[in-house]
């Protein structure tokens, strides 16, 4: 793969990688059938080797919604776990709870935006869409009226894909390398899936942007056809 350097251009911000979580394939029952899942993650030591395709180790399941160079890496901040821990008066929540493999801090999802390009460790990541959950996280959650509660929270997470492979470590620090000139965040992008207002407007704002998933490009251009 083509070695990509980029220079800062803003303020580098203290974001580490807390934890990286990976899992094998495992059978749930849903509506009166067994299918497989690779939700069910749980923090690893590391090194991990991460791929354009994700992480060495790790299942990915159903390819059309996960996974795949455009989703290859889900991420979720520790201070969305401080959140769901006072809704669902949990004590703690363990990392990879929400099926994400790295658990980072201080990215929450008002201040990361789809373009916007990543070191961590020695690897480089761009992000490419929110994460839109699927039944399986009501699954995890034990209860599936949860998937809606966590659409609308605007504390979705979002998926990289990977610009450099490398290895990764618990702990390895996280640099901005490049912001993009949209400044769409992930909270507001996901109003593009939501009827209201803005929808129009973030769909717009979202096809305009050059690092948007294939997935999301074909989503949002029917969207906006069916305007």
């Amino acid at each position: 793969m083509d070695q990509i350097r980029i220079s800062p251009t803003f303020s580098e911000v203290s974001m580490e990688l807390l934890a990286i979580s990976l899992a094998e394939p495992k059978q749930v029952e849903y509506d009166d059938r067994w299918i497989s899942t690779g939700i069910y993650k749980e923090p690893v030591e590391g090194p991990v080797k991460v791929s354009a395709f994700g992480l060495e180790g790790d299942v990915q399941i159903d390819l059309k919604n996960h996974g795949g160079k455009d989703k290859a890496i889900y991420v979720y901040t520790a201070e969305n776990y401080r959140f769901w821990e006072r809704e669902l008066e949990k004590t703690s929540l363990p990392f990879g709870q929400f099926g994400e493999n790295f658990t980072v801090t201080r990215m929450p999802d008002e201040t990361v935006h789809i373009g916007d390009i990543f070191q961590v460790g020695k690897i480089v990541v761009q992000v490419t869409q929110p994460r839109v959950p699927c039944f399986k996280l009501g699954i995890k959650m034990g209860d599936p009226s949860f998937v809606n509660v966590f659409l609308h929270s605007g504390r979705t997470g979002f998926y990289f894909r990977v610009l450099e492979e490398g290895e990764v470590h618990n702990g390895d620090t996280i640099t901005l390398l490049h912001e993009d000139e949209e400044r769409l965040n992930i909270r507001d992008a996901m109003l593009a899936i939501i009827k209201g207002p803005r929808q129009q407007e973030i769909i717009e704002k979202a096809l305009r942007i050059k690092a948007l998933s294939q997935a999301w490009q074909e989503s949002l251009e029917k969207r906006r056809l069916r305007s």
